[in-house]
């Protein structure tokens, strides 16, 4: 497996882990707004 390749799989990682954390701190937030409304 050469370099650019592995470079390449940690980038895309990075992007799926930054978007998956994205999604849930808005689900958490949705979830705090609706048990903070009455």
């Amino acid at each position: 497996m050469s370099l650019t390749i592995c470079l390449r799989v940690i980038r895309n990682a990075w992007h799926f882990y930054y978007a998956l954390c994205l999604v849930f701190k808005v689900v958490c937030g949705g979830f705090g707004i609706a048990l903070l409304t009455p």
